[in-house]
């Protein structure tokens, strides 16, 4: 899918210099504008005539006087509207195909296939991420948990934040290229550990977003403008004293994404190397799940409810 984006301008013509000029120069602009007058086509075109002069370096004596002519007469634009729309890419483009395209992709999608292309798991049915809650922004902290295993690691809850999902699951199989869609950034699984206290303020943080990804087990309440009213893990009330282990990835544990309360983490435990990407631990889980036969199942059942 590609997003179409046609940004508007309203051209403004003035005779006000660009204020990076040296004053020197404007003055000197200024005396050439009362004898001489700039052609339209200058007018229409000073910021490309402008730009392609700053590029090719011509400090010459021509294009000092070409620039200062420039100068008085430059485009200021001003942005008016920006319209968007979703062009769907799918089977309907593959009717008619171009033949010498098709050859000379080929050795290109022959490659990318065979990376891409693996099976990895399968889904019970199309996965989303939504606020307050998706099924697939359920489903990546549960696999979080799940994988902590590897790490020796024991969390109470996970965190993925919603602008970190950035594609859908369709119902069937999974490749590793879906994966690499949903997940396509460099973030790290990492370990960290929050007292209770901070773990109220990051629900509360996570509330004024309006949802993130939780695993299973969190139970939140929140208002339609983004107040955290109750707040239980795995059925019990957050005690301020206590410790808690939290898995996420490294993005968040550096407090991106407004919740800042993961900056007061203790006990960060973020291995850096590639194999840890986030990419890859979502893919040794579908890969398990396979071997063993299972189709991964993901539901909508009240980690995050907005009050009514």
């Amino acid at each position: 899918m590609i997003i179409n984006i046609v940004v508007s301008f309203q051209r403004n013509i003035t005779g006000n210099s660009p204020i990076f000029l040296p004053a020197i120069t404007r003055k000197a602009g200024a005396k050439v504008r009362k004898n001489l007058q700039t052609p339209n086509f200058f007018r229409n075109f000073a910021p490309i005539c402008y730009c392609l002069l700053l590029m090719k370096g011509l400090f010459s004596l021509t294009g000092l006087v070409l620039m200062v002519l420039l100068t008085g007469c430059t485009t200021h634009y001003r942005l008016t509207n920006v319209n968007r729309s979703r062009i769907v890419i799918d089977k309907r483009y593959d009717a008619t195909p171009d033949a010498q395209a098709v050859a000379f992709l080929a050795p290109y999608k022959q490659k990318v296939d065979s990376v891409m292309g693996p099976v990895v798991g399968r889904v019970a049915h199309d996965m989303s991420a939504r606020r307050p809650e998706g099924d697939l922004s359920n489903l990546l902290p549960d696999i979080f948990m799940y994988m902590a295993k590897n790490y020796n690691e024991k969390p109470d809850f996970a965190v993925y934040n919603m602008g970190g999902i950035r594609a859908e699951l369709s119902k069937g199989d999974v490749t590793y290229g879906d994966v690499l869609d949903v997940a396509p950034f460099e973030n790290k699984i990492c370990f960290l550990t929050l007292t209770g206290e901070k773990v109220l303020e990051l629900f509360a943080q996570i509330a004024r977003n309006g949802g993130e990804g939780v695993s299973k087990g969190v139970q939140l309440v929140i208002t339609p403008d983004g107040k955290l009213v109750s707040a239980r893990l795995h059925g019990k009330e957050i005690d301020p004293k206590a410790g808690y282990r939290v898995t996420t990835i490294d993005y968040l544990s550096q407090g991106n994404d407004g919740l800042v309360a993961f900056k007061d983490c203790t006990e960060l435990y973020s291995p850096q190397e590639d194999w840890n990407n986030a990419r890859y631990v979502i893919r040794d889980f579908f890969s398990e799940m396979m071997q063993k036969g299972r189709t991964i199942e993901s539901r909508v059942e009240g980690r995050v409810v907005v009050e009514k």
